[in-house]
């Protein structure tokens, strides 16, 4: 089988149109009304996010962990803060307990997991994960999917990068590979958690 683990990166496709326009009663769409005011001005950007970093792998350690060393380099190199880095056995429980936990803590704005979400017995990181979900972030693993199609092409549909909102923290859930890591957090993540933490945070 292929390991998505091991190599996602690229760019991709155009999103689906089903074809069909805004409906019109004379008012503006949401987007023109408001002119993507929470997207284009990021006036409830968090500057400065502590972020947890989660390997979820029953054959890594701290040491022999390229794609957390990754996200780490990543995170830190825009400004931000490493409070948390740990590598987690692929256990449904031992996962959730541990992301409840993080999003729980009062220095954690952001917990980015890497592992565990391909389709393999013991990738159970999605399964763990989503229920913490209040509000789920689609586009995430939308857009993810997309940057690595010219890659490794229709192979993308073996990857369930996701993403959403617990509490008022922003997880990310990546695949295991370095590139995914690379990619999923300088091209994403970094781009677009203070503002995701913010808008989740605000009063």
């Amino acid at each position: 089988m292929v390991d998505f683990q091991s190599r996602d990166t690229g760019r991709g496709t155009d999103a689906e149109d089903d074809g069909t326009d805004a409906e019109t009663d004379g008012t503006e769409s949401e987007h023109g009304a408001h002119g993507h005011e929470d997207h284009d001005h990021h006036a409830h950007d968090k500057r400065d996010l502590g972020v947890a970093v989660v390997t979820v792998s029953s054959s890594r350690t701290r040491e022999t962990d390229p794609s957390g060393e990754r996200i780490q380099s990543a995170v830190e190199a825009a400004g931000h803060e490493v409070v948390s880095r740990d590598v987690i056995r692929d256990d449904h429980d031992g996962v959730q307990n541990a992301i409840d936990a993080l999003a729980g803590r009062s220095d954690v704005d952001c917990v980015v997991t890497t592992g565990g979400t391909g389709v393999t017995p013991d990738d159970v990181t999605i399964e763990a994960v989503t229920p913490l979900f209040d509000k789920e972030l689609p586009g995430f693993g939308e857009l993810f999917r997309r940057l690595s199609y010219d890659d490794i092409g229709t192979k993308v549909v073996g990857t369930r990068a996701t993403a959403g909102i617990d509490g008022d923290t922003a997880v990310f859930c990546l695949p295991g590979s370095e590139d995914a890591a690379r990619l999923g957090t300088e091209e994403i993540i970094v781009e677009e958690a203070p503002h995701l933490v913010g808008l989740a945070q605000r009063e």
